[in-house]
């Protein structure tokens, strides 16, 4: 796998991704909030499947 997620959009998807889930498991949202776990993931990975589909990378060659 090859990283296409800068630093800015890395930090954005854990962000938004562990809030996702604590929202869940706090029951403040539905079970829809575990799909967290798919913005955390990517974020940790540095890497999206879509993107790649998409033909789309937000990181520059020198910072990944």
């Amino acid at each position: 796998m090859k990283q296409n997620i800068g630093c800015t959009d890395r930090v954005l998807r854990i962000v938004v991704g562990i809030a996702l889930i604590v929202l869940a498991a706090l029951g403040k949202v539905g079970w829809w909030g575990w799909i967290g776990v798919v913005p955390l993931a990517t974020g940790l990975l540095r890497f999206c499947p879509l993107y790649t589909m998409l033909g789309m990378k937000t990181c520059s060659t020198d910072r990944c």
